[in-house]
């Protein structure tokens, strides 16, 4: 197990890392000097409604590379133990499961079956970088997804799963078992599991000073002196903020 894995993270910064956005997450990861952490080519499959808590959850990590036409054959399924379906029944509850899918738009990474028994277990949602075949019955289960749309063609007509949690790329970002993963309407992000609670915390310090500066941006003030805010601003909002608590 990696030091990043031991690291745990409090249900608090769990619970505010839910409500804030990925946007603000990229900005608090870049002054830590991270310039890759949001996924490429990854979009909801099912819009979240407005208001809705984010997806977040520790990365459990599936690998899958090219196919062999002589190893992947619709009997390897016949095994329980098969990387994929193991994967499935492995990650533990609360876990976002995240695939390596090459950005392989042509196959599918998981099907309605596959997606609905993460759904029964608990496991908080799946990323992939690749599309979901039966989008339609996946979209009405509830499990949120984060995925490249859609493909009817099954995963072995192109991939070959190979191994689980183990560090992996998924949308041109390193991605290590135990990260964060953080997924709104805009994308995912991933948050390295050692600066969880730090990016949480500032992260929401961010959106409630920016909460108060679109306040004075909405009542006509200009960008000068408010965006980003000078120190009669910050005294402003010290003052906002003791009569909002």
């Amino acid at each position: 197990m990696t030091a990043s894995e031991q690291q745990t993270v409090s249900a608090e910064a769990l619970e505010q890392l839910r409500h804030v956005s990925t946007a603000t997450l990229t900005t608090q990861l870049f002054k830590r000097g991270l310039r890759n952490v949001f996924l490429q080519g990854v979009a909801p499959l099912a819009k979240p409604a407005p208001g809705a808590p984010n997806l977040v959850g520790p990365a459990f990590t599936l690998r899958n590379i090219p196919a062999r036409e002589d190893l992947d054959h619709v009997g390897v399924f016949q095994n329980p133990d098969h990387p994929q379906r193991k994967a499935v029944e492995t990650a533990p509850p609360g876990s976002v499961l995240v695939q390596d899918c090459r950005g392989e738009r042509s196959v599918a990474s998981v099907g309605s079956i596959l997606a609905l028994r993460l759904a029964k277990r608990g496991v908080a949602g799946m990323v992939s970088d690749g599309p979901v075949r039966d989008s339609g019955s996946i979209s009405e289960l509830g499990l949120p997804i984060w995925c490249a749309g859609a493909s009817a063609p099954l995963n072995l007509a192109k991939h070959h799963a190979v191994d689980m949690n183990v560090p992996i790329a998924c949308g041109g970002v390193p991605v290590y078992p135990g990260d964060i993963v953080v997924a709104d309407v805009d994308g995912v992000v991933i948050v390295p599991r050692e600066m969880a609670e730090e990016v949480a915390r500032d992260s929401s310090e961010q959106e409630r000073l920016e909460a108060f500066i679109t306040e004075r941006i909405a009542q006509g003030n200009p960008l000068r002196g408010n965006y980003p805010p000078n120190d009669e601003t910050l005294a402003a909002y010290d003052a906002w903020r003791e009569a909002q608590k």
